[in-house]
């Protein structure tokens, strides 16, 4: 029976929204987790942008796997799409994941689309913290969302010190709650 995998980079990774069997550090290699995607529903608007994370081209980045029920997948992939393609800034691929285990398995993930107006390419972290600080969405606060995203990777044992200086510079411009420890 084939197993079928999702794999979390942001807050997919605390708040996946579909039960799973496994949830299982992992390693993407290839791309990496960056705060380069102009969000114009979930964490802003078309007239204030937030930004969320996307997984951009080149290095590598540590996530969430989860293994879905393969009876679950229809229904998941319906909710996945549904929720990570809502203006198709992403794209959705298969890629191979590898687990500390040394285990290999395929699963799938949403990068980002280049091409896409909504892309935002590298940014400083201070222009990031700007473009930040006062963007809200229909899913809450942009900056709740960044502090949630390091305070997560953290927990898990990821240090993500270029996420965290973001963090720590929207605290800097006034809300302190958010900062860095």
């Amino acid at each position: 029976m084939d197993e079928f995998w999702v794999f979390g980079y942001g807050s997919l990774m605390w708040n996946p929204g579909f039960a799973f069997e496994e949830r299982v550090q992992a390693r993407l290699t290839g791309y990496r987790r960056s705060l380069c995607v102009r969000s114009w529903v979930h964490r802003g608007t078309e007239a204030r942008p937030g930004l969320v994370l996307g997984l951009d081209r080149g290095g590598s980045c540590r996530g969430i796997a989860f293994r879905v029920d393969p009876t679950l997948w229809p229904d998941t992939l319906a909710y996945l799409r549904e929720r990570e393609l809502v203006t198709n800034v992403y794209l959705e691929r298969s890629v191979r994941l590898r687990f500390d285990d040394g285990r290999q398995v395929t699963g799938l993930t949403y990068v980002v689309d280049r091409a896409h107006p909504q892309y935002g390419g590298a940014v400083t972290v201070e222009e990031a913290a700007q473009i930040v600080a006062g963007a809200v969405g229909q899913s809450g606060p942009n900056p709740t969302y960044v502090a949630n995203t390091a305070a997560h990777l953290r927990e898990m044992g990821i240090r993500d010190h270029w996420l965290e200086g973001v963090v720590a510079a929207i605290a800097a411009i006034g809300q302190p709650d958010l900062q860095a420890n």
